[in-house]
């Protein structure tokens, strides 16, 4: 995009978080940065606190990748096409996730994980496909703090 094509009424917008929605994916996120918001076309990021013992719904973000930095607290990932793969992420790590790979995030510990979470589509709710066949593939217990793979 160059200089030409940014519109000439185009405004820099400020966001305080303060209202809550529901994902699919089963947790509540901190409106932030979308397009419902301040007209995005082609980023969104918002806030996610995922509680002590809450645990997403299996899914995958069919168009979009996800890109995740660790505010505080700890949080486990299952991914890949059966869920097999899995990393931790604690406060101060950043996460990829690409488009299309099913993953299932928890927090297993005893504090709050509150991440900052930017996705290359605006309506990111638009391309979330949950995948409840791979629910019963996730352990019950998670396995012992690894780290994420470099």
């Amino acid at each position: 995009m160059d200089a030409s094509s940014i519109p000439s009424d185009a405004e820099c917008r400020l966001i305080r978080p303060a209202s809550t929605y529901d994902g699919k994916q089963g947790f509540s996120y901190v409106a932030g940065i979308a397009k419902e918001t301040v007209g995005s076309t082609g980023i969104c990021m918002h806030l996610l606190t995922i509680p002590p013992g809450g645990r997403a719904k299996a899914h995958l973000h069919e168009n979009h990748e996800t890109a995740i930095y660790v505010v505080s607290g700890v949080s486990g990932t299952w991914y890949g096409d059966r869920l097999q793969h899995h990393a931790t992420v604690a406060a101060g790590d950043l996460f990829y996730i690409p488009a299309g790979v099913p993953h299932l995030p928890y927090n297993s510990g005893p504090e709050p994980c509150v991440a900052v979470i930017a996705r290359t589509d605006p309506n990111e709710q638009e391309s979330v496909v949950l995948r409840p066949d791979l629910e019963a593939l996730v352990p019950a217990t998670p396995p012992p703090t690894v780290e994420a793979a470099e």
